[in-house]
């Protein structure tokens, strides 16, 4: 029998091989693990649906496998009972997800909803999909074929934001023909063009990492995507910071780092309260603005292999010395690439602390489907008037990039002025253990 890609998760369809832990001939058990996989800046264990002996292997590390893709195959031991099992796994298997073809590009075999057919809905008890009479009638009207239509709710139950989807998957398909002929000969031109810059002086290169591909598509789409303008301020934390040295070695004690970035989750998950749109996102699908009511903000982490954001959530219902332990705990598993795909989705919010690092202002891209993004400086000491006087205080840069289509100039700038009040007048009861 072979062993096959189980499903990675919501949103997760291909991963790439970072290492194998059997070889041919070898034995394995039932949920041994048998590889790690690269997936969304993720590295996750696959194990052994079934017990045998490796008699092929099918991928190797670097190679990029989709969800239904043979790993390996084993030989089938046991009774008949254990026969039937493993068939019945197998067959299972290959119900859930369709083999790529073995010439099929990287492309066909990750992107199968891009093809010209909708998947097709096939009950086994011969039931239609799940649908209210009102969208019934709406599809009966419009020619459309509900078994064709992805089902966003409960059981597959398909409401009229899926129609909507539908429509919109099947118009993005459908270009003019001047359309197509003048993006063919822009299309190739860019696949072929490559600059030799050898031929100017020694030159190095090395593959991206999966990670890196992962990035750089991410931000590619959300540039493209979302039209931002970033909001420019600063901070005064001089008090802040007089209350971080005061019980920095109390937190310690128990095991926690008092740091900026845990003042900055507290401050934020305030702010976020008072002006509710920056915790939001555009549905562009149902054409409506969801706004969460709970609080889970992710960190910018800068490890070896590129930027990575997990998300601490709930942060609104945890004291400051849970968020120190738990930011702290997250950013190792992160920088040792342990974190999982899960711990990485669900963000409302995300924060980019570069002031460890050094420099001021800078432009932080949103982090799609979120509607906003803060970025952190490194403090200084300026020179500000108070009250009249010139005083020394510690000035802390900060960005706030957000989607124009959401939120506009004037509700960033009171967000901006209600953040900077709150890093300014911190209340040292939060910090008291």
């Amino acid at each position: 029998m072979d062993l096959k890609l189980p499903a990675l998760g919501e949103g997760a369809d291909s991963g790439t091989v970072v290492n194998l832990f059997v070889k041919e001939g070898d034995q394995v058990a039932k949920d041994q693990a048998i590889l790690e996989l690269e997936n969304e800046k993720a590295v996750a264990t696959i194990p052994a649906t079934a017990d045998g002996t490796v008699t092929k292997i099918f991928v190797k590390a670097g190679d990029k496998i989709s969800v239904g893709q043979r790993i390996l195959a084993l030989s089938e031991t046991g009774t008949a009972t254990s026969t039937a099992k493993a068939d019945k796994a197998k067959a299972g298997a290959e119900s859930k997800a369709v083999e790529p073809e073995p010439n099929a590009t990287p492309s066909e075999a990750e992107e199968p909803a891009e093809r010209d057919e909708e998947p097709k809905h096939e009950s086994k008890l011969g039931l239609e999909p799940a649908a209210a009479p009102s969208i019934r009638k709406l599809a009966r009207d419009f020619g459309i074929d509900l078994s064709r239509v992805r089902g966003s709710e409960r059981g597959g139950r398909i409401v009229l934001k899926d129609i909507r989807a539908y429509i919109q998957r099947l118009q993005s398909r459908v270009a003019t023909p001047a359309q197509s002929k003048e993006a063919a000969p822009a299309a190739a031109k860019s696949a072929v063009e490559q600059i030799d810059f050898a031929k100017w002086g020694p030159v190095s290169k090395k593959p991206l990492s999966p990670l890196r591909q992962v990035i750089a598509r991410r931000m590619s789409e959300n540039w493209n995507a979302v039209p931002r303008v970033t909001q420019f301020d600063e901070a005064d934390i001089t008090a802040l910071m007089e209350i971080r040295k005061k019980y920095a070695p109390a937190y310690e004690q128990k095991g926690a780092r008092l740091t900026l970035t845990s003042f900055a989750l507290k401050i934020v998950a305030q702010t976020l309260k008072k002006h509710p749109i920056f915790n939001s996102s555009l549905d562009e699908a149902g054409q409506e603005i969801v706004t969460k009511e709970y609080y889970h903000i992710g960190v910018a982490v800068d490890t070896e292999a590129g930027l990575i954001v997990p998300v601490i959530r709930d942060v609104d219902k945890k004291n400051l010395l849970d968020l120190s332990k738990e930011l702290e705990k997250l950013a190792k598993k992160t920088r040792e690439r342990k974190i999982s795909a899960e711990e990485l989705k669900g963000g409302t919010f995300t924060i980019s602390n570069q002031g460890g690092i050094g420099g001021a202002h800078f432009t932080p891209i949103v982090n799609k489907p979120e509607v906003a993004i803060l970025g952190l400086g490194r403090g200084g000491m300026k020179a500000v008037v108070r009250d009249s006087k010139i005083e020394p205080r510690l000035m802390l840069p900060i960005a706030i990039s957000y989607d124009h289509r959401v939120i506009d100039g004037g509700m960033a700038a009171r967000f901006a002025v209600d953040l900077v009040e709150a890093f300014k007048k911190f209340d040292e009861a939060g910090v008291k253990l």
